[in-house]
């Protein structure tokens, strides 16, 4: 590693770890800049300047971006915590004790965002029209340590430890086709030949997926797609059956549900945030209400 001269006792300063942690979460000037407020030429000035004082290099370049080294991490946990006590303070300091006010960034899945937290979320905003809401969705668990997100909302059955939540309650699966398709029940033979509508490798452990592929390993779906709630719009405009959570499913009147509910598909939803996170008014007041408000049928 690369050593530079340094000046005796730098101090950091909160204007610094704030653009290192900007760095972190982004890993181009380019990005971390947007995230501050300034040019790029800005934080790479900041950088230097950070890393001549202290004396030793805080990142390293390479094609893909900065690549934090271990001091940085280590600097950025630091930055993370004095940015939550900040964000504390300000949320102390309205001016309304029955205002709650600021950006709750969630992530889930595109499945849960509309069939659930979105109707949540609308009763809330009309209870506290000062929140504002970033919503994430993808198939992977953002970071709520570096505070990517404030809060998840996730199907497993297995939540990570370092996080805090709400068990919502069980996931239900059933197969279903188009109303119009001609098919009223369950048969494993016309199943086997029916056009199936399935996650593509996106979503290789999905329990949809491996209860194909454990019944039907020979079937070969007419259809791949990236999202769950994509295979409900398809299979409603009867271009073949899919396995969806009966919580999306239900009040459309346009898919017939085919099975039971299948306990090899059921996995949970969980309501998650960080510890330090929950005790922000934001995030909590939006936790709470989510916990209350949502519920799978």
């Amino acid at each position: 590693m690369q050593t530079i001269n340094a000046k005796s006792q730098y101090k950091l300063s909160s204007s610094d770890l704030e653009a290192m942690l900007a760095l972190i979460r982004t890993g181009t000037l380019a990005l971390a800049g947007e995230r501050l407020g300034v040019d790029a030429s800005t934080v790479f000035r900041t950088l230097q300047r950070i890393e001549k004082g202290l004396g030793q290099r805080l990142f390293e370049r390479s094609r893909t971006g900065y690549q934090a080294s271990e001091l940085a991490q280590e600097l950025a946990t630091l930055a993370e915590q004095m940015e939550v006590q900040l964000e504390a303070a300000r949320s102390l300091a309205q001016m309304k004790p029955e205002q709650v006010s600021g950006l709750v960034r969630i992530t889930t899945t595109d499945t849960v965002l509309h069939g659930l937290v979105a109707p949540a979320l609308k009763l809330l905003y009309n209870l506290h029209p000062l929140l504002s809401f970033e919503l994430h969705t993808g198939n992977e668990l953002a970071n709520l340590t570096r505070r990517d997100a404030d809060i998840a909302i996730r199907a497993t059955r297995r939540p990570p430890q370092h996080l805090v939540g709400k068990q919502i309650g069980p996931i239900r699966v059933a197969l279903y086709a188009a109303q119009t398709s001609p098919l009223r029940t369950f048969d494993a033979d016309i199943a086997v030949s029916a056009s199936w509508i399935a996650p593509d490798d996106a979503m290789p452990d999905h329990p949809s997926v491996v209860w194909r592929k454990k019944h039907f390993p020979k079937v070969t779906p007419a259809y791949r797609v990236n999202s769950i709630l994509t295979v409900a719009e398809l299979v409603g405009q009867g271009l073949g059956i899919g396995l969806l959570p009966v919580f999306l499913a239900n009040g459309r009147s346009d898919l017939r549900q085919l099975t039971d509910a299948l306990d090899e598909c059921q996995t949970d939803l969980w309501l998650l945030t960080h510890t330090e996170l929950r005790h922000l008014r934001r995030v909590s007041t939006v936790f709470s209400h989510l916990a209350q408000t949502l519920e799978l049928k």
